[in-house]
């Protein structure tokens, strides 16, 4: 039975550390509920990676108001978002904490309406919303959740209950909705990762027991953001106070820590204790650094000790400087520069051989989240800048990227690495952004591939029927060819890829595949395949023996 009537940042933010543990937990079985076969990054990874983002922001600094925890919340999750339903995940965080700003304690009927505001957003920031997907599911719980609240204003317990009941029976309606759920036997996968996060809000909020959810930190110690000292205003804490905790007390307790945290609070501010309990940073700005080493102390062992004089740093900062040397002027910007999310040697190459200024390691294993590609937007110096995601669950948060970038960012939507190596050819130095982006998603958009890998899981798609382990071809995107050999699936896609317009084959090999296994089926595509040129390049890239592109 929930007793609370009211939800502050402390709770908010025990909630989701609970939700995410609880995903992590279940990440593996979230990921088997994928209808691709295929080796890529799976909902339920991309999910957990967003999530624990967002625990790691909130876990930073203390937050009393529910407000200020949804904003780190959403904040952390933006920043970490990664694939299509990690990106949708930080849509339903960010619109949740948009509707409570100025809420310094949730009610049942602002957690309902924050629910649909969540809804809202993320339906907004998908181009074709698909129902039978995790926006279903979230759509749904709150709507029921609005229609809950109106009887019953103050009332959590039942809440909570209509919110999982409600996506329970919703998520079991999604393969209804979707016939390659169906197909496959399962429910949508990142509706399911949702519910993971909604029954740890649930269990936090009853006063149940989760699997220590510090288990989902260990191991990953966040180093403390660098303290920059704004100098310009006055100084009411002037040390600035940081260390490291380590071998800590045996009978010490996650609820020892959180009581540490309201301490620093307590005496200063700009608190930040990060970590686990093998190793956490610390960093306050008080007037008493005693007082805060003395409560790391009671902890456990301190290294790494650090105080900086604030106010001597201001006076040093205000007294004339004698004149510095004349420095070279920055370089100015140029005005288009290109980045690339390229996983292996050989692509990587490639994209720098086609002036790409910056390549952000990713894609197939691994998606990038919008961090990782707005940095690599930040760090290319030009007015207007091109990326090319190359797979299609990176397209989404190369364009929440785009939007938080403070430049001109043209995304286009290459959804596989010999689409941006045709996209970046197509730049021209002489037309404008918007021109460029127009001709180079024409150029990626004629591009025709094959890919072939081996399937993870026993699954059945486009009527093809596949078993862990087969080898597997992919033409545009879409199985179609499953087997026991590579060469004779590499073969049997072909016919499917070359047309009679075609001119121009390349083979990519991968990581798995050797140069005279490449050159040997090339030279038969060229057989084959006599009015086109073919090419073998190495790409390099893991688990995808070959990409074959035709132009």
């Amino acid at each position: 039975m929930i007793q609370h009537k009211t939800i502050d940042g402390l709770l908010l933010r025990d909630m989701v550390v609970a939700g995410a543990a609880l995903l992590e937990q279940n990440r593996e079985a979230v990921d088997a509920l994928n209808v691709f076969p295929v080796p890529d990054g799976d909902t339920g990874t991309n999910m957990s990676l967003t999530m624990q983002s967002a625990t790691r922001e909130v876990n930073a600094q203390e937050y009393l108001r529910a407000d200020e925890a949804a904003a780190a919340i959403s904040k952390g999750a933006l920043k970490g978002a990664r694939g299509n339903s990690g990106v949708i995940t930080s849509q339903l965080l960010r619109g949740f904490a948009t509707s409570l700003k100025g809420v310094d304690k949730i009610t049942p009927v602002q957690f309902a309406k924050a629910l649909k505001a969540g809804s809202d957003k993320a339906y907004k920031a998908v181009m074709k919303p698909k129902e039978g997907t995790i926006l279903t599911v979230a759509r749904v719980i709150a709507e029921d959740a609005l229609k809950y609240v109106e009887q019953n204003p103050d009332d959590y317990d039942g809440l909570i209950n209509v919110m999982l009941t409600s996506g329970e029976a919703i998520l079991r309606k999604t393969p209804d909705m979707l016939p390659p759920l169906k197909q496959a036997g399962v429910v949508d996968s990142g509706g399911r990762g949702l519910l993971l996060i909604y029954n740890g809000y649930a269990a936090v909020l009853r006063g149940e027991e989760i699997a220590d959810p510090a288990a989902l930190l260990a191991g990953d110690s966040v180093a403390v953001e660098e303290d920059i000292h704004d100098l310009s205003g006055e100084i009411h804490n002037a040390y600035c106070t940081e260390f490291t905790i380590v071998n800590f007390r045996e009978d010490c307790t996650e609820g020892d820590v959180d009581s540490f945290r309201r301490r620093l609070n307590r005496i200063g501010d700009r608190v930040q204790v990060t970590g686990d309990m093998t190793e956490t940073k610390v960093h306050v700005h008080t007037n008493n650094p005693g007082n805060a080493i003395e409560y790391g102390l009671e902890l456990g062992e301190l290294i790494n000790l650090k105080i900086d004089n604030m106010l001597d740093m201001k006076r040093k900062l205000e007294t004339p400087a004698a004149p510095a040397a004349i420095e070279a002027p920055a370089e100015p910007a140029k005005e288009f520069g290109m980045v690339a999310v390229s996983l292996g040697e050989g692509f990587s190459n490639i994209f720098r051989d086609l002036t790409v200024d910056h390549i952000v390691e990713g894609g197939q294993t691994m998606n990038p989240s919008v961090d990782d590609i707005l940095s690599a937007i930040n760090a290319v110096n030009a007015k207007c800048v091109f990326v090319f995601p190359n797979n299609g669950n990176v397209i989404f948060a190369a364009n929440q990227a785009a939007e938080l970038a403070d430049k001109e960012v043209h995304v286009i939507p290459t959804k596989n690495v010999a689409m941006g190596i045709a996209a970046a050819v197509a730049f021209q130095n002489d037309v404008s952004g918007a021109e460029n982006a127009e001709r180079m998603t024409e150029a990626a958009n004629h591009v025709k591939t094959g890919t072939v890998t081996y399937a993870v899981r026993d699954s059945e798609y486009n009527g093809v029927k596949i078993n862990k382990g087969d080898i597997i071809g992919m033409h545009n995107g879409q199985i179609e060819y499953s087997g026991n050999s590579v060469h004779d699936v590499v073969m049997e896609m072909m016919k499917a890829v070359v047309d009679d317009e075609a001119e121009l084959i390349t083979v990519y090999y991968g990581a798995d595949t050797s140069k005279e296994d490449a050159e040997a089926i090339t030279a038969e595509i060229g057989e084959a395949y006599p009015n086109c040129d073919v090419d073998c390049l190495m790409g390099g890239q893991p688990l995808y023996y070959y990409l074959i592109s035709v132009e």
